[in-house]
């Protein structure tokens, strides 16, 4: 373990674990032993059935128990815990059904997750456990939005997150920690310090003395504990837990502990020196805790005994109603009809009063309608609260809506994503915005892992709406004027809208807020002051999924979305005797398959004319698309006219040269003559 390893084994060799704590009773203290031994004996059978070949894999926290079990069993049932893959003492100590755990484990279509995530990989809304995925620290950031929510609702409760010493050395862990310090969330940060990040030392990973001493920097108090002393972390835990109710803000809980097995059982364990094995195993959590209560009479041998058998018992008989259950069958419409949260457009009527407004004076009242609309509405993003935002888009509205929900953020999109998935999971509505959709990658792992995949997981929607400004057009050079649009357009579980109009951009943002999906907005920068409408007053939507046929004609089909309608209007204006349909698609994600394919039967001819670059743009699936569904309609190739594939340039005649408008009329004259 390199030059850490002797400091690390002291720690413990100079006491025996001290399990008197005049602060817990009897009771409780039988209780955790029940709690403690739950997950080891699970544990110990599914390692006999990794061997057997009955589960595919399995990541053992044995060594570790201590600090899921006092941490779970220290809460009320209603506070959400966010475990990570080693934690399965969370999930029995909220009472999870041995049934359905080991179901979930095998596959089973009573799992949590309908056999499409393995292991620990679930949230239960019931139990208030919330799923980790693959990438660990994103897990950190939806505490904050679930602590937010409850904060914001009076409700006094605490979240609890699990980290591992390795997995902290993620961007998530900085920025989650610092947002909730600054935003004083009582949230509980627990890192499980086992000295390794799968089979790289601590010393490879930070080099601060403790782990607690990172807390110096973010200004919060760090409490460090015997991760295998489960007395201790539950006392600290309740402790803790009591003073954030009452004192809302942030704390993290080190557990000093040891994995006894490797990262997950295929890795090994050759990694760990010599002798660290065996120094750990005199201060294994379970044996240490019954050796202690029988010490104390607190239990007897028949009474451990008794537990043991009867742990064993429900867990044979768990493990053979699961099996039985049958395999799970596929279903290609359960799995299609799943990607989304059901969500019925209900239409509600345009204002007959008009007010003529630019793209962003429609999309700011669409902001206050919502906000009126929607009471658990919380704006977050950078500068967005007494400035404004960098467009202006939510100025004044610190004075009408009041801090609590235009909030500032630290700069740091990803826990601000993750936070505003936790306000999901919290009952609560969000909006981020992205200062530059350029800076969405930042937060892209959130957005395509966490809020695209969550419902599909385990039915838990993400109820978010993230405004992009994006796209060319004003000079701004290669990080302020990407138009990213496909990025996500293939993640399956969002939605992609992107207006060119006023009128357009309120009723759609208001429907963004109707809809319980994670919506990603687009909004072209250019048109913020440059687009004018009458646009209806008050409250009215517009339906996400449906095309806008803004021309008529029978020559040819243009199809685009975004600044690229005003192109199209520009060049059919200046070309009268071109008499073409211009579709506005103004949903990129579903798109109106119907209006789509209308339109290229109609005509014959389709240009689709989009700002994004070229290759892997939204053009090539669109016009694979009408190929593949109407080419006997055709009386040309689909073509695409798009950006040049290169980033975008800053000064105005290159990126002029980068853009598809002045190409667009040869291609269309093209066309007409094939």
């Amino acid at each position: 373990m390199g030059e850490l390893a002797p400091t690390y084994l002291c720690r413990f060799k100079l006491k025996r674990m001290d399990f008197a704590k005049a602060d817990v009773s009897n009771e409780e203290l039988k209780g955790l032993y029940v709690a403690l031994l739950e997950p080891r004996l699970i544990e110990e059978k599914m390692l006999v059935l990794l061997r057997q070949g009955r589960i595919s894999k399995w990541f053992s926290g044995i060594g570790q128990e201590a600090i899921s079990v006092g941490v779970a069993q220290a809460l009320e049932p209603d506070e959400f815990i966010l475990p990570m893959h080693r934690n399965l003492g969370v999930f029995t100590s909220r009472g999870i059904p041995f049934q359905r755990l080991f179901a979930q484990f095998q596959g089973k279509m009573s799992g949590f997750t309908k056999g499409r995530d393995r292991s620990f990989h679930f949230g239960t809304r019931e139990h208030h456990i919330v799923g980790m995925i693959s990438h660990l620290g994103p897990q950190l950031g939806v505490a904050d939005g679930i602590a937010l929510g409850n904060r914001l609702d009076g409700k006094g409760k605490v979240t609890a997150v699990f980290s591992g010493d390795g997995g902290a050395s993620e961007g998530d862990f900085h920025e989650s920690i610092n947002v909730a310090t600054v935003w004083d969330l009582p949230v509980i940060f627990i890192i499980e310090n086992n000295g390794y990040g799968l089979s790289t030392p601590s010393n490879e990973q930070f080099r601060c003395k403790q782990f607690i001493d990172k807390c110096i920097g973010y200004g919060m108090q760090g409490v460090q504990v015997d991760g295998n002393n489960v007395v201790e972390v539950y006392a600290a835990m309740k402790r803790i837990a009591t003073d954030l109710r009452a004192h809302p803000r942030p704390v993290m809980l080190e557990c000093l502990t040891f994995r006894m097995r490797g990262h997950e059982e295929a890795s090994g364990t050759k990694y760990v020196p010599d002798g660290l094995f065996a120094e750990w195993a005199k201060k294994d959590p379970v044996e240490n805790y019954e050796r202690y209560l029988l010490e104390q009479g607190i239990l007897t041998e028949d009474e451990v005994g008794g537990v043991r058998a009867t742990i064993k018992k429900k867990i044979e008989v768990g493990l053979e109603k699961a099996y039985g259950e049958d395999r799970t069958v596929a279903s290609t419409e359960t799995e299609l009809a799943d990607v989304y949260r059901e969500h019925r457009h209900v239409s509600a009527t345009p204002s007959p009063e008009f007010k003529e407004m630019r793209l962003i004076d429609a999309l700011s009242d669409g902001l206050k309608e919502a906000m009126v609309r929607h009471p658990d509405l919380v704006l977050m993003g950078q500068d967005i609260a007494e400035y404004g935002g960098v467009f202006k888009a939510t100025e004044g509205f610190v004075e009408q809506f009041g801090k609590d929900r235009v909030r500032n953020t630290p700069l740091c999109e990803s826990a601000i994503v993750g936070t505003a998935l936790g306000l999901s999971i919290a009952g609560r509505k969000s909006m981020v915005e992205m200062q530059f959709a350029d800076f969405v990658t930042c937060g892209f792992n959130q957005i395509v892992n966490n809020l695209a995949k969550s419902h599909w997981r385990w039915g838990q929607n993400a109820d978010v709406v993230v405004r992009m400004p994006c796209g060319a057009g004003v000079a701004a050079g290669p990080f302020h004027s990407q138009s990213n649009e496909a990025w996500f357009f293939h993640t399956p579980g969002l939605k992609v809208v992107y207006p060119a109009f006023p009128s357009d951009a309120k009723g759609l943002l208001l429907s963004a807020f109707e809809d319980p999906n994670p919506i990603i907005f687009f909004e072209q920068k250019s048109l913020y002051r440059s687009v004018k409408e009458e646009v209806p007053q008050g409250y009215y939507n517009v339906e996400i999924g449906k095309a806008r046929l803004v021309r008529e004609g029978d020559q040819l089909s243009i199809i685009s979305y975004g600044v690229g309608v005003h192109w199209a209007m520009g060049f059919l204006d200046a070309n009268p005797d071109i008499k073409a349909d211009l579709l506005d698609l103004r949903t990129l994600l579903p798109f109106d398959r119907e209006a789509v394919l209308a339109t290229a039967k109609k005509t014959g001819r389709v240009i689709i004319l989009h700002e994004d670059t070229l290759v892997g743009g939204i053009g090539a699936e669109l016009s694979a698309f009408i190929t593949e569904n109407a080419f006997q309609y055709l009386d040309a190739p689909v073509m695409r006219s798009a950006s040049l594939d290169t980033p975008v340039p800053f000064v105005p005649e290159l990126e002029w040269n980068f853009l598809p408008k002045d190409r667009f009329s040869a291609q269309v004259a093209e066309l007409l003559a094939y």
